[in-house]
């Protein structure tokens, strides 16, 4: 059957595949549009994020020399680390935000 063959549609049928191919325009243009917004959310992300990262693995905190990290800390706004250095233990606190050093605790034995 060829394509001239074919019987032309009645009025009402018409309509309805004008309808169907309108619904079909409308979900396929909603599709693209709703990938483009999700694509431009995670490039804003990636390249707004992209400084502050910079920013923080720039800045490392310092530890004294011969220092042995025995654990870690991180609560309101602060990092505190355990290091024991030359036989001493010791809490260094540093801001968390800027990793700048904000206080020094030597635990000694009574």
């Amino acid at each position: 059957m060829s394509a001239d063959d074919e019987k032309p549609l009645d009025p009402e049928a018409a309509r309805i595949v004008a309808k169907v191919r309108r619904l079909m325009m409308i979900a396929s243009l909603t599709t693209i549009i709703a990938v483009a917004v999700v694509i431009g959310v995670i490039g804003y992300r990636v390249f707004r994020t992209e400084g502050r990262a910079q920013q923080i693995s720039s800045v490392s905190p310092t530890l004294p020399a011969g220092a042995k990290v025995l654990s870690s800390a991180i609560g309101e706004g602060r990092l505190v680390l355990t290091v024991e250095v030359n036989g001493t233990i010791e809490l260094l606190s540093f801001d968390l935000n800027t990793l700048k050093p904000v206080g020094r605790t030597r635990l000694a034995p009574q």
